[in-house]
């Protein structure tokens, strides 16, 4: 039965999530916001990164997986679940005798979703890695940055978040949704390598028939074009602009009253340079206050550089209610938006492991 205080799309959907880091708590926080719910099985100590948004909306236990009692109590909770997410390297969950073989066999309903970096097999796939190394491997990390100096590090969003929490996501419903017609469930091997390179897809789709180029000096979309990339204002605070389209960069002309010569030969990657330039001290002259004054709300495909605490007080993001505070931490509103089933924020519930409790047992 669904616990009382879940609403969402995933309601009456059970999760098990032995803790991680990155894509596995991400994917729970998810996966809860949308109102599954979610068993957190943490080890003692926790995973060292302790974040009072990636980790809510869950039930937590302290569970020993190298004992007796603690393998026990996972079995059964995996007996009683839809899906398990884990993101150990491969092998381990097999020699702590909770593999997929096993479980399955207990349980042949059972979703049992893995994300790794290097994937489940290949001669990377036992070996280290961290976000940075597997988006390495995709021609993602290559194309950004500035020419001739080392590659921008884009945090860790394309590899463990967009490459890695959000395929685990997809094929966790997709396989939901296929369990409805077979009964059956089955392992998800979701490699960050492989997600980071399917958002490389538009990329790896253009190259070739000579519309868009990978390499930074000539890539529009990676910030070598003048009309596609963040600027200085007059008072350190920096500006975006995205005026791909032609009528929307004759916008973003006309408002910055640019001079002719920007607005002939945009498209040629040789003028990009001397335009950048000139764009430069266009927007210098005036605060980033003043820009925001004149641009936003136009066509002009503009947008003030905000630091988090600025995003989330920004006028639209308030509208939208993007951002609640909670436990000394701003909370992100559950996304996606349902207009029948909304998702819930909901603080997390550490559930201590008494003897004969059953694993899906309601807390006090």
């Amino acid at each position: 039965m669904a616990r009382h205080d879940h609403q969402g799309p995933l309601v009456g959907i059970r999760a098990l999530e032995f803790a991680g880091i990155g894509p596995g708590p991400h994917c729970g926080m998810m996966l809860a916001d949308l109102g599954a719910d979610v068993l957190r099985i943490n080890r003692q100590g926790g995973n060292g990164w302790p974040n009072p948004v990636a980790d809510r909306g869950r039930r937590h236990v302290v569970v020993d997986l190298k004992s007796a009692d603690g393998k026990a109590f996972c079995l059964l909770a995996a007996d009683g679940a839809d899906v398990l997410i884990e993101g150990y390297r491969p092998g381990l969950m097999e020699r702590l005798g909770l593999g997929p073989d096993i479980l399955l066999k207990r349980n042949p309903a059972l979703i049992y979703g893995r994300v790794t970096g290097w994937g489940q097999d290949g001669p990377l796939a036992t070996t280290a890695g961290h976000d940075i190394n597997y988006i390495s491997l995709t021609g993602a990390l290559a194309a950004m940055g500035k020419p001739h100096q080392s590659a921008a590090l884009p945090l860790n969003l394309v590899g463990d978040f967009g490459g890695g929490s959000m395929l685990l996501m997809i094929g966790i419903l997709a396989a939901l949704v296929e369990r409805q017609k077979s009964g059956q469930g089955q392992v998800i091997d979701a490699a960050i390598v492989d997600g980071a390179a399917s958002l490389m897809s538009f990329f790896s789709g253009l190259t070739p028939s000579g519309l868009i180029s990978v390499e930074r000096d000539r890539n529009p979309l990676g910030g070598a074009s003048h009309y596609y990339r963040c600027y200085t204002c007059k008072d350190g605070k920096e500006i975006s602009v995205g005026a791909i389209e032609p009528q929307f960069y004759a916008e973003l002309m006309d408002k910055i009253n640019a001079p002719e010569k920007l607005r002939q030969g945009r498209e040629d990657p040789e003028n990009w340079p001397e335009y950048t330039a000139i764009m430069k001290r266009i927007f210098a002259t005036k605060t980033r206050a003043e820009w925001r004054a004149i641009l936003e709300g136009s066509d002009a495909c503009f947008a003030p550089v905000l630091t988090l605490e600025e995003a989330v007080k920004h006028p639209h993001t308030q509208h939208r209610r993007g951002y609640f505070k909670r436990d000394g931490a701003y909370q992100l509103t559950p996304t996606p938006r349902f207009s029948r089933t909304p998702g819930a924020a909901r603080p997390s519930e550490e559930l201590r492991l008494a003897s004969g409790l059953q694993p899906w047992e309601t807390p006090i």
